[in-house]
């Protein structure tokens, strides 16, 4: 019996000249018909075809030889190592040639997510790679916990939507779990999953929300990742913790927060953190953090930290600004924090697929002059996805319908970036010198659209409660890069919070349903072309359980965000993760 959780998912396979030969031949046209085409029958100026071994092209209305392949030829591609997107099976696993050509790949074709290695000799199914697109919708999740105050009596927790019409059968197993767990998700429709703790990650599971110190300050936990699979495509959201009061319990939980989470057909190789400062004062030891989960055994990760951080935990310690790689399993997850100093900014490099978190233990914003502390997490977007563009929007509060005051940072990815705003934001830096150094737009409540001359990664973060609005605490969320905007969305917001916000950002002009019903409450923004839309209350949804509904005419973007006595939690509500090319050179 294979181990699942030790073998890696996807591995480059060797192999000899002699099986390439057999396996891969020439692309699946009709060889017959190009060798009448070749030089004989008119064609199209620039049109491809294979004949036998030779690429041929359309020159002057007449195929002309233009390459002779060694081991296969495909009409679109030209020689390639192997025919695109062919394989062969060995049990649930494909042998399978990626869609440019360049290699073999072995997948696993996992049962679990209703998959199965077929005669064409690849995975099939809904959830195999085949049918799924880089977006936030997936069958493989990894939730991860990430270091919170939060008393243990509340509940770590993930939101799972069914994107389809078609019931989901989801699995959960890893982390903290004995058994496990097993559930239903009705199509187009969410279910909520508590889980427990994983001591080791949430830094300690203390029932003291106000103790002074992270009981923990690292960790290395293998297999602390929760592993959730989905026989049907899914979204899905973690909570941490997912509840704002719980009956029985003397307090409130103080200290929430929420992530979008990635599928791993989606995750990538080259991340920029967002965090925020260690919070040092007196007795008061509360870190910045981050952490990275790998999904496939042998996962070599380096990281670039942008602050000391100590080693604890089974997690080794970093020095500023130098780079240190550790090995991570499938599962596996290593949490760095620094206590004094700032995580945002920092690189992490691997050589296979990963999740990265920037997250906080419990900060105040913009300063400890300002109550109160509050958990900070988000699942970073990678490299690959992120653009030069990007609309921000401050969140609200019933007192301050047009937005309640930001703390916005615009961390590069490349040197020498400069950026523009509209409107015009005062006071805004226009460049960043370095790779990882960042803008800090603070206390600004407008909202304006930023484009930048590289790839940058846009993090906003709540105030506290006592800055204006005597309503919520911090929490951290991503702007959306424009290019992955889509035309719809489930999502969920918790029912026991006192107010749930959606902001919606629209191309001027577009029709957006939520719920079915149309939302008409527009403001330009600028002259960006781009408006913004808020609902509140955002109420319990159709069905009562928390659970939205929104279209759009046009590709556009969400934010997801609530608020309850001194707390709040934040997620960008969805995206689209293709690749947008626009150069990135590591530091």
């Amino acid at each position: 019996m294979i181990d699942q959780r030790g073998r890696r998912l996807i591995r480059f396979v060797a192999v000899a000249v002699a099986i390439v030969l057999a396996a891969c031949g020439p692309s699946s046209s009709d060889d017959d018909d190009d060798d009448d085409d070749g030089g004989s029958q008119p064609c199209t100026n620039g049109e491809h075809v294979c004949t036998g071994m030779v690429w041929q092209t359309c020159v002057s209305g007449s195929f002309v030889d233009t390459e002779t392949c060694a081991t296969s030829c495909d009409a679109f591609q030209g020689c390639t190592f192997c025919a695109p997107s062919t394989g062969t099976c060995t049990g649930d696993y494909s042998q399978v040639c990626l869609p440019d050509g360049s290699a073999f790949v072995e997948q696993y074709c996992d049962p679990v997510q209703g998959m199965a290695c077929s005669t064409s000799g690849i995975c099939e199914g809904p959830c195999a790679p085949t049918s799924l697109g880089d977006s936030y919708v997936g069958c493989d999740y990894w939730p991860t916990v990430t270091g919170n105050i939060v008393s243990q009596s509340y509940e770590f927790a993930v939101a799972v939507s069914n994107t389809t019409m078609t019931a989901a059968t989801v699995t959960i197993d890893g982390g903290a779990t004995t058994a496990p767990i097993v559930f239903m998700v009705q199509p187009q429709s969410t279910s909520v999953q508590r889980l427990p703790w994983v001591p080791a990650l949430k830094l300690g599971n203390s029932t003291n929300v106000d103790q002074n110190r992270a009981p923990m300050l690292g960790a290395f936990a293998v297999g602390g990742a929760y592993h959730m699979r989905s026989t049907q495509p899914v979204t899905a959201y973690q909570f941490n913790p997912l509840d704002y009061t719980v009956p029985g319990l003397p307090t409130n939980s103080y200290s929430n927060d929420a992530s979008l989470l990635l599928p791993s057909n989606a995750w990538r190789t080259r991340y920029y953190v967002a965090s925020y400062p260690a919070l040092a004062d007196g007795s008061i030891a509360w870190p910045s953090q981050m952490a990275v989960t790998a999904h496939q055994a042998g996962t070599q990760v380096t990281i670039t930290t942008k602050a000391n951080t100590p080693a604890a935990g089974g997690a080794p310690a970093f020095v500023a600004n130098v780079p240190q790689t550790v090995v991570l399993g499938a599962g596996d997850v290593i949490e760095l924090t620094s206590i004094t100093g700032d995580l945002t900014g920092t690189y992490v490099e691997s050589n296979l697929p990963i999740e990265v978190f920037g997250a906080h233990y419990c900060t105040y914003i913009p300063s400890l002059t300002y109550g109160y502390c509050d958990h900070l997490e988000e699942s970073m977007f990678p490299i690959d996805a992120l653009s030069t563009r990007y609309v921000v929007v401050a969140p609200a509060v019933t007192t301050i319908p047009a937005g309640k005051e930001q703390v916005v940072r615009i961390i590069a990815t490349e040197p020498n970036t400069t950026v523009s705003y509209d409107p015009p934001v005062m006071g805004a830096a226009l460049t960043i010198a370095n790779a990882g150094d960042f803008i800090e737009i603070a206390r600004n409540a407008q909202s304006f659209a930023i484009t930048a001359t590289s790839k940058v990664l846009v993090s906003q973060y709540m105030e506290g409660s006592t800055v204006a609005g005597n309503t919520g605490d911090p929490s951290m969320s991503l702007a959306v890069p424009v290019e992955q905007y889509r035309n719809s969305y489930l999502f969920h917001a918790p029912t026991n919070y006192e107010t749930n916000y959606v902001d919606i950002i629209a191309p001027t002009g577009t029709s957006v349903m939520l719920d079915g019903a149309n939302i008409s409450n527009f403001t330009a923004i600028g002259a960006s072309g781009f408006s913004l839309a808020r609902v509140t209350p955002l109420g319990a949804g159709p069905l009562g359980d928390g659970n939205h509904s929104i279209t759009g005419s046009a590709a556009f973007g969400i934010s997801v965000y609530g608020y309850g006595q001194d707390t709040s939690y934040w997620y960008p509500g969805g995206l689209d993760l293709d690749i947008v090319p626009i150069g990135h050179t590591a530091p």
